[in-house]
């Protein structure tokens, strides 16, 4: 039988033939005399069959019905009949299972499957080669079969894939024929149905099949091994109950018909557990492996999975229900049901899996179930077998036990109501798995008992009918009987169900939090800060000074305030903890109450003790005259004492860690009651502290770093306002510029309240600079110890090039296993290294097998062209493994030439020429080949017998030249550059092969040959006098008339012209071409800026410190897990060449990537079609397609690396190119051991939806499955109950590809829908049971990965292995962010977010030890985290940041996190000001809720101190501090106010001669320092000099700064703040989607008004009003350069709030994009707003939905946001007493009276709206007369006042300016009372007034805009800022900006 190819199969006659006759069924048998029951609708006309779509069908028969269509669309082409038999075995499988047709879009596709079954009924029956349907059937099967039996054994990739294909049809077409057969009667099928198993079983990796036995991975020992394992029943119970279910009995099959399982689950945990077995096995059995598994395997893995619930049993001190039997041969199976058991609970959980300890408890009793069941205990109740609670029904498992608990988290979550309730009214993820931390869980009992508190989900008061009637029972007994325990329920008296509340803890939206999670740090720096007054205020000259009595009793004062702070810290944990009551302990609310009681008692005492003992001493004199003197103390001092033993306690256990560990996770009583008074006593938290060294490392950190904070603090803050405060105290003011609202106080306190706030925020904000600064400093230190930028240019690449073979193979090439005696010396000897790997035999062939890839990756990329590639790839040769190196010939660019020079020109002896020339090594090398070449191109060359003697004669004399060192004296040098010339011209002729040219090589062979011996030899050749003396004998015998020999070379069979073909020689000519060609421009290669990056950076990271590689067999495997909802898969045709807000996508991507689309030309040549165009964008864009390719290198890499693995050195010259050829068997080889190893999980959330709505991105998503076959995709699938029709069914589905079609492998039911809390997580919760391996890396869509980079792979996950005090939990790697060039704006986010991912972060992992997770790509411990909760948390709004609580869970869980830098991968960024924005405000969203949360709380109370310190300043410190920052501006200024308008200051600049304060200079200073961006800058320049030098890093940051860097960073400061402070306040965190856009277009004026106007412009409006002010009333007694030097950072940011939106919008400055953003402007503001209108087309919806934030918020948000308010009322207040119409009165009246003229103007505002409404329509006349009224009537009034009131112009301005904020402050105040006046007509009153402001400040913001267009040159400058970057690579910017070019690019 010919092969089989599905497409077009070429199938033979068959082998068998039916005997027996079959019975006509009407549905499908027809014959030539049966008329079907079906009318044909084309009969007698010739029909051409056209595929059915088999892809989009209704979502409810999909995965029963499709299998049928494809095969049909796959043979109707040969067998009509049989595809009209699938089609209608479909149609009536559709029909069984919706006879209503009820499901979605069922009716529309029976409808149009039965008229295509009407339509090919006839005709297909014509077509039939058979009798009947039924012989048609086994025909077609028949042939399958055989030819799946006869190529079964075969392993080769194409025939796998034509085998795949093969049996999905026949086993398709089997269960057609199966339905037929049944049909027809039992004895029509004559093949035994118990000998036959199906054709095609889909799998995931390994084919567990019959069928798959035969592929390469089932063939690898280890997995034989663990399947072994997993198949041995032996000795189970209930074996003869169950194995009729099935044919293949084994461990899974077993759990799941005793505990109900689900099919899909239980073949995905079956093939994890085998991977896993197998993974482990090899590595501990480090040789070849046995046949049969090791203990060693299973232990570790037992270790791994059930060290959190030994820990949880611990705990709760409950015994383990994990118990072993004694025989070894029977632990191994017990063992592997325990894990195999885990993993069904896991695999199934769904949305549990994010409660770890929940899990627990549901394992531990069916933990205990199965070992009763093995044990074969029997009930005592019932007197039988003990079985499972909830039995083997279908789908028990999930219905009995996950779904409850599962319905408890989604009535909670929706109680969240999208993020507007408050946290304390549900409970979140971490509240119901928490529940599970206390020995209370078990009362819920098992089975569950459904009364049971735990599943109430609403408070009592909701639910007052509820009748509590349940029994309730009793808690289990402590220590577990060997038995069953049969729990009876113990009637006790009913009582009343109620809402368990929060556990353990309650998110309280308030600021008080961050006092609360961090309350050490804020009492040491509110102490110090006293402690530093105190010492100022006594003028301390001397340290020393502070033991004197009076001055040490005053500075110990600061523990009065000390024990205050306790008390305030007690009372809040009260406060904060209320809501957690019901599930708190009696001993822990004991713990609270004995606290505040404690706090209390000593806030009393020492005020006593203070006040009695003041002054008075005890002293005592020292004997030996000590610095100490006389020694004095009080009763308050002893009292002190007493105070501070626990502290001391505390002092001893923190330089004691690891007694500070025992304590905590110690079960002995009395340190239970120890670490319960210091923290209550959860499971989590316990044990964290570091080991000595760490402790030491970053206490010394923080011990200079706070030594610099205070002493600069008290130098120049607090010591020189000590002064002038004595001076403001000591004068008294009387007469004030305004009414006194409290005139008999007499000791200025406004005054000094005005200047030592601004100096009091700034101290506590302060120690942030101080932070960067030391971040910066030690970073950068850590970094250069650690070889950061070892390589940075390409000049140290070249110099460095030799020495990369032996660091590579140190680092990527595993140890050799056997005599490996120079190993040891090479660990011993570590600096020689480098020279002992130079002088093993062979060591650079496998470097440069993986350089070659390198750079074909580089090329397949188009970052080089193939020029490039020539001049980079390393030749292979036999060569290499005897030593002799080939070097890339970039390296020797242009060194012949130079070699060349030097010679001809050189005078002296033949050896100092040779050393001159040996200087340059690469030199040397290169005149040393190019000799080698050329004898070796003139052997092959000449090949008559004359020629081969003379030329290789005068070879021979120039040898021994060499060898005499005579050349100099018998070779005239200067000849050599025209030989030079002449090898060229030669060259180019071999190389371009053309026949006709033959006497074009003669002359040049004839020319060279005359150069050297008539040119060059100065003493004339002895070869060619040889030759001479022969043609003069030949002569002499030659008659006159005889033949005449042709001249030399000239003759035919002289040279071999053209030469062979051969790919070696051709490769050896063109290198020999190039080594003589080049010059300088080729030392600069590659060109590309990209490409440099990238062989820099691995170039220098072979020198760096990583582990040792493993062989791939031996190494870790690994997941990547890549979530994706709805973003770009692939850029679409209509984005490639069609944009409306932008240039399109593909023009766009031509001009940035200029070299690179020139490359893509090159590559593809004339044929580039649309799909490869999209490709080319896609990978150059933020896509999903961009992210698979890069982490498929990690595949490639792997491959690559096995083979070098399994081949010696001649193995890999001569197949080293195997790996490619797909229908390889090494290639098949390789596969099974990558596959085995690594594996790639796209949780595309909504592809089934898209699948299903034909959405052209499940077509793109399944392309990328059919180009990459490891690829796999997850999906969430969501279709109608067509037996229930309740609610839908949703499933988690796996697929991957095959027959280039979208194959299920797993499907998983799941409880309900997935998505409860936010999306990130629980979209990569439901794929992570699809991961495999024991490590997984958690990658964004919008990252990349190179082929460099993941050859580093196996040694980052050596890390894991690595024996230190931790294993590590997660392993951190820096990111590239590869959107730097495209916009100057995307470059400042690439410089910031490069130096917090490798300067940042290195300081964090060592020394401080507090590096989190802060999104991918971390690497994961997969087990730690799958038995602990997940990569991430979900809880709605509170975990919006969902990734770094990954990290604080796995610190808390003692996890260890490192950081590595030797290995990275990409990231993009948003490249525009807005998305830029939104991102930003996400993560002050994100941070804010951390601070909120309970992890923060946790790490913040239990790290020690300085851990503590350096947790705080590193997450959400460093935004807090961004607040108080912008809240110390305010301060500042709204105190100037309050001194200028008061008069106050006049009267210190005049009486108390208090002029210019420095602290307050200082102050400002310091606040800029984080204001201007400098925060950020300093640690930025630091990394970017270690990376590429510090002069370098120098010019970047000028740039930067000329380029508006200040500007950007100033106004991304003012979004964080806003946000953080706001979402603290009120809540209102969300997810912003940026859209991550790769086109920088232009924004619109309202879009930038919508997204700024209340967190930028109305607060830099504000800023700008008081410094107007302040301006305006301190001039007449302040100088102006005091008044620039204080208010310059505070101009330049309210400037920058105003206008940098504008500044970084492109074509702001074009007139026509002005003209429409204004008419845009106009017609959005004008717009009513209603339901169903969006914000972005209507001022009133987007108004409502911006203060949507303040419905929701507590009274206390509401009181805290009148109290802002109030602020705008202290300009008119201040001001009308400055009015020259006020007369100098002081009286209150003036005040009222300015509220007489506001409400004056509101009346005059209302009587024209109503004017308006009444009579602009009816009467337009009166309307304009009745204006003209109202206008001249105010205008007279104004007259009137200034004539008789002495009414000025300056008195109309400052009105303005009093009464603009107070109208903006009444807007305020309405916002905030709005549930009280929202039905008022005040409310609408206040809508028409905020429009007016709103158009106001935009006609403010527009004017300066249109203005500035009028200017060309203010166009050209904002393109030139925006586009440096572009600029400096000569890209057409101007061409790209204009945009919305609508023409199609070639």
């Amino acid at each position: 039988m010919s092969e089989i190819v599905v497409a077009d199969p070429p199938i033979d006659d068959p082998n068998r033939a039916s005997t027996s006759t079959s019975r006509r069924r009407r549905p499908y048998t027809t014959t030539d005399h049966a008329r079907p029951f079906t009318r044909s609708i084309t009969s007698g006309r010739d029909h051409t069959p056209e595929p059915f779509d088999s892809e989009k069908l209704p979502v409810t028969l999909v995965s029963e019905i499709q299998r049928f269509l494809r095969v049909a669309n796959q043979i109707e082409a040969d067998e009509p009949r049989v595809a009209y038999l699938c089609r209608f075995h479909a149609f009536e499988v559709a029909h069984n299972l919706d006879r209503n047709s009820s499901g979605r879009g069922v009716r529309q596709f029976k409808t149009s499957l039965l008229q295509r079954l009407e339509q090919d009924e006839e005709i297909t029956i014509r077509k039939r080669k058979e009798k009947s349907d039924l012989r048609e059937l086994r025909r077609v099967y028949w042939e399958y079969k055989d030819y799946i039996i006869k190529h079964g054994g075969e392993y080769t990739l194409e025939t796998r894939s034509k085998l795949t294909k093969a049996s999905v049809i026949a086993s398709v077409i089997l269960e057609v024929l199966k339905t037929v057969t049944s049909a027809a009667g039992s004895q029509a099928f004559a093949e035994d149905d118990s000998s036959r198993s199906e054709f095609f079983v889909p799998y995931n990796i390994l084919p567990l099949d019959q069928g798959g036995v035969h592929q390469a991975i089932m063939q690898l020992p280890e997995i034989k091994s663990a399947i072994a394992a997993v198949r041995n029943v032996r000795g189970l119970p209930f074996l003869e109950d169950f194995k009729p279910r099935t044919s293949n009995m084994d461990l899974f099959n077993w759990l799941q018909f005793c505990f109900g399982f689900q099919e899909g689950n239980v073949s995905n945990q079956r093939e994890h557990l085998i991977l896993l077995l197998a993974n482990s096995h090899i590595r501990q059995t480090h040789k070849q492996a046995p046949k049969i598994l090791g203990d060693g395997a299973v232990d570790e893995l037992m270790k791994k999975f059930f060290k959190n619930y030994s820990q949880w049993c611990k705990f709760l001190e409950r015994k383990s229900s994990i118990r072993l039997p004694y025989l070894k041969q029977e632990a191994q199976q017990y063992k592997l049901l325990y894990i195999a058991l885990y993993l069904l609970i896991w695999g199934e959980a769904a949305n549990l899996r994010f409660m770890p300890e929940c899990l627990c408890y549901i394992f531990h009793h069916m933990a205990s179930e199965l070992h009763a069941m093995l044990s074969g205990a029997v009930s005592l109740t019932t007197g039988e077998r003990v079985m499972p609670a909830y039995g083997g029904a279908h789908e028990a498992f999930l219905n009995n036990v996950v779904s409850p608990i599962y319905e408890v988290i989604s009535k909670e979550a929706k109680k969240n109501r999208n993020g507007t309730a408050n946290h304390s009214t549900w409970r979140n993820y971490d509240d119901l798995n928490e529940f599970f931390w206390s020995p209370l869980c078990f009362e819920i009992g098992w089975p569950m008992r459904s009364n049971h508190d735990f599943f109430l989900d609403h408070p009592p008061e909701d639910d007052k009918k509820e009748n509590a009637q349940t029994p309730e029972r009793t808690q289990e007994d402590k220590h577990d009987d060997d038995e069953v325990e049969e729990m009876e329920p113990q009637v006790e008296k009913p009582r009343k169900r109620r809402w368990l509340g929060k556990t353990n803890f309650a998110e309280v939206r308030s600021f008080w939090q961050i006092f609360r999670s961090f309350d050490r740090m804020w009492s040491f720096l509110i102490l110090s800060l006293q402690a530093m007054i105190i010492m100022a205020f006594h003028d301390l000259e001397s340290p020393l000074q502070v033991f004197e009595a009076t001055i040490l009793e005053d500075v110990m004062s600061v523990f009065i305030t000390a024990a205050v702070l306790k008390f305030i810290q007690a009372f809040l944990d009260i406060i904060f903890t209320w809501k957690a009551r019901e599930t708190m302990d009696s001993t822990h609310r004991l713990k609270n109450l004995l606290k505040l009681v404690w706090a209390m008692i000593w806030t009393i005492l020492l005020p006593i003790f203070y006040s009695s003992s003041r002054r008075k001493y005890t002293c005592y004199s020292t004997q030996d005259q000590s610095w100490l003197g006389q020694w004095c103390y009080s009763s308050y001092m002893v009292a002190v004492s007493f105070y501070l033993i626990s502290n001391g306690v505390n002092m001893v256990l923190f330089f004691v860690p690891a007694a500070g560990n025992y304590i905590e996770t110690s079960n002995i009583r009395l340190f239970k009651v120890m670490s319960l008074w210091t923290q209550p006593r959860l499971y989590i938290g316990r044990g964290m502290q570091e080991s000595q060294v760490s402790l030491l490392k970053y206490t010394l950190f923080w011990v200079l770093l706070l030594l610099s904070k205070f002493s600069f603090s008290y130098t120049f803050e607090i010591k020189p306002l000590i002064s002038p405060t004595r001076q403001i105290m000591a004068i008294g003011v009387k007469n004030y510029d305004w009414h006194e609202l409290f005139p008999k106080v007499k000791n200025n306190g406004g005054a000094i309240a005005a200047i030592w706030s601004p100096i009091i925020i700034v101290y506590f904000m302060d120690a942030q600079i101080w932070y960067s600064v030391y971040c910066s400093v030690f970073g950068g230190l850590y970094g250069i110890l650690h070889h950061l930028g070892e390589i940075r240019t390409l000049g140290m690449l070249r110099s460095k090039f030799e020495t990369l073979p032996a660091a590579f193979n140190r680092s990527l090439i595993p140890p050799p296993t056997k005599d490996n005696k120079d190993g040891i010396k090479l660990w011993l000897c570590q600096p020689n290294f480098l020279k002992a790997l130079e002088s093993k035999k062979g060591g650079v062939l496998k470097f440069a097998i993986v350089w070659n890839q390198i750079i074909s990756s580089f090329r397949d990329e188009d970052l080089i062209s193939n020029r490039e590639v020539d001049l980079m790839i390393m030749p292979i040769s036999s060569e290499l493994v005897s030593g002799r190196v080939y070097w890339p010939v970039f390296l020797l660019a242009n060194k012949l030439s130079t070699a060349l020079s030097i010679a001809q020109d050189f005078r002296g002896k033949y050896g100092s020429l040779l050393r001159k020339i040996r200087k340059d090594n690469y030199m040397y090398l290169a005149v040393a080949e190019c000799y080698e070449s050329f004898k070796y191109i003139l052997d092959i060359l000449v090949v008559g017998d004359v020629e081969r003697r003379v030329i290789f004669g005068i070879v021979e004399e120039l040898e021994e030249s060499i060898r005499n060192s005579s050349l100099l004296k018998d070779v005239r040098m200067s000849q050599l550059p025209v030989l030079h010339a002449k090898c060229i011209e030669l060259v180019e002729l071999l190389v371009e092969g053309n026949e006709d040219h033959h006497h074009q090589v003669v002359k040049t062979l004839q020319d060279i040959f005359e150069l050297v011996t008539n040119d060059m030899f100065i003493n004339g050749s002895r070869s060619l006098d040889s030759l001479n003396t022969c043609l003069q004998l030949e002569e002499e015998n030659t008659d006159f008339f005889g033949y005449f020999e042709p001249e030399l070379f000239s003759s035919k069979h002289a040279i071999h012209f053209p030469l062979p073909d051969r790919g070696p020689l051709m490769e050896k000519i063109k290198r020999f071409h190039l080594l003589l060609s080049v010059k300088d421009k080729a030392m600069y290669m590659p060109s590309n800026l990209e490409a440099r990056r990238r062989i820099s950076f691995f170039a220098t990271s072979l020198f760096m410190n990583m582990p040792r590689a493993p062989k791939v067999r031996s190494m870790l495997s690994f997941s990547i897990l890549t979530p994706h909802f709805m973003e770009e898969v692939k850029f679409s045709k209509a984005e490639l060449y069609f944009s409306k807000e932008a240039v399109p996508i593909s023009y766009y991507m031509e001009k940035i990537f200029p070299d690179e689309w020139e490359n893509f030309l090159e590559r593809l040549g004339n044929e580039i079609d649309e799909e490869d165009l999209r490709d080319w964008a896609s990978f150059r864009g933020q896509t999903l397609s961009r992210t698979v390719r890069g982490m498929m290198y990690y595949r490639k890499a792997l491959k690559l690396q096995a083979f070098l693995d399994m081949a010696e050195d001649d193995d890999i010259l001569q197949n080293y190119d195997a790996i490619e050829r797909p229908n390889d068997t090494l290639s098949a080889q390789l596969d099974a051991l990558v596959d085995m190893k690594f594996t790639h999980i796209v949780s595309c959330q909504m592809y089934g939806s898209q699948k299903a709505s034909g959405d052209p991105q499940a077509t793109d998503i399944l392309q990328l499955m059919i180009r990459y076959p490891a690829l796999r995709v997850a999906y969430v699938e969501e279709k109608e109950d067509l037996e229930n029709g309740t609610r839908p069914v949703y499933s988690s589905v796996l697929v991957k590809a095959v027959n280039d079609f979208d194959q299920e492998i797993y499907r998983i039911k799941l409880p309900g829908p997935p998505n409860i809390g936010e999306g990130k997580p629980e979209n990569q919760n439901h794929a992570i049971i699809f991961t495999r391996g024991e490590a997984l890396q958690a990658i964004d869509m919008n990252q990349d990965n190179y082929l460099e980079e993941a050859l580093k792979m196996r040694n980052l996950l050596q890390e894991f292995l690595q024996a230190q005090r931790n294993r590590p939990s997660i392993l951190g790697i820096r990111e590239h962010v590869f959107t730097g060039s495209v916009s100057s704006l995307a470059k400042f986010m690439s410089y910031q977010e490069t130096s917090f991912v490798t300067i940042g972060q290195r300081l964090l992992a060592n020394p401080l030890r507090v590096r989190f997770h802060y999104g991918h790509p971390d690497l994961f411990d997969r087990i730690f985290h799958l038995t602990r909760g997940g990569i991430s948390k979900a809880s709605k709004t509170i975990n919006l940041s969902e990734d770094v609580f990954a990290g604080y869970n796995t610190t808390l869980r003692r996890g260890y996190i490192t950081y590595h830098e030797y290995i990275q991968v990409g990231k993009g960024r948003d490249v525009g000001l807005n998305q830029i924005s939104k991102f930003e405000a996400k993560v002050a969203n994100g941070n804010s809720e951390q601070t909120l949360s309970r992890d923060i709380y946790r790490l913040g109370r239990r790290f020690d101190f300085f851990r503590m310190l350096s947790c705080y300043f590193t997450t959400v410190g460093f935004y807090f501090n961004s607040l108080i920052s912008v809240i110390g501006v305010y301060v500042f200024l709204y105190g100037q106010l309050y001194l200028v308008l008061s008069g106050l200051q006049r009267a210190l600049l005049l009486e108390a001669r208090v002029k210019n304060i420095r602290s307050l200079e200082t102050a400002l200073a310091s606040q800029s320092f984080i204001q201007l961006g400098l925060l950020t800058g300093l640690p930025m320049v630091i990394e970017i000099g270690l990376e590429k030098g510090f002069l370098n890093a120098i010019k970047d940051f000028v740039l930067m700064q000329l380029q508006l860097a200040a500007v950007f960073f100033t106004f991304s400061y003012g979004t964080k703040a806003h946000y953080y402070g706001r979402t603290i306040l009120h809540g209102g965190a969300k997810y912003r989607p940026t859209g991550r856009k790769v086109v920088v277009f232009h924004s619109s004026f309202t879009e930038n008004y919508r997204l700024y106007s209340r967190s930028h412009f109305v607060k830099g409006f504000e800023l700008t009003l008081l410094l107007i002010v302040y301006d305006l009333f301190r001039r007449s007694y302040q100088s102006s350069m005091a008044y620039v030097l204080i208010t310059y950072a505070i101009w330049f940011m309210s400037m920058t709030w105003l206008f940098a939106p504008f500044l970084f919008n492109p074509s702001v400055f074009d007139w026509g994009r002005i003209v429409d953003d204004w008419k845009d402007w106009n017609k959005w503001i004008k717009q009513q707003g209603g339901i169903g209108i969006q914000q972005d087309k209507s001022w009133e919806s987007w108004w409502i939905e911006e203060q949507a934030h303040l419905l929701h918020s507590g009274i206390t948000s509401r009181l805290i946001e009148l109290l802002l308010s109030l602020r705008f009322f202290m300009y008119q207040y201040g001001l009308v007493y400055h009015l020259d119409i006020s007369g100098q009165n002081k009286n209150f009246v003036v005040y009222v009276l300015s509220w007489i003229v506001i409400v004056v103007i509101f009346l005059l505002l209302k009587v024209m709206n109503l004017g308006r409404q009444y009579l602009s329509t009816t009467h337009h006349l009166a309307f304009r007369l009745f204006k003209a009224f109202l206008f001249l009537g105010v205008v007279a009034t104004i007259i009137t006042l200034s004539l008789i009131c002495r009414l000025s112009l300056k008195d109309l301005i400052v009105c303005c300016l009093a009464f603009l904020p107070t109208g903006w402050g009444m807007i305020l105040v309405a916002q905030a009372l709005r549930p009280l006046i929202g039905g008022t007509g005040l409310w609408h009153f206040a809508k028409v007034f905020a429009r007016a402001y709103d158009y106001g400040m935009a006609v403010v913001l527009f004017a300066p805009i249109a203005v500035l267009a009028w200017l060309p040159i203010i166009s050209a400058f904002q393109t030139r800022v925006l586009f440096n970057e572009a600029f400096s690579r000569r890209l057409q910017i101007q061409r790209i900006l204009p945009g919305k070019l609508k023409r199609r690019t070639s």
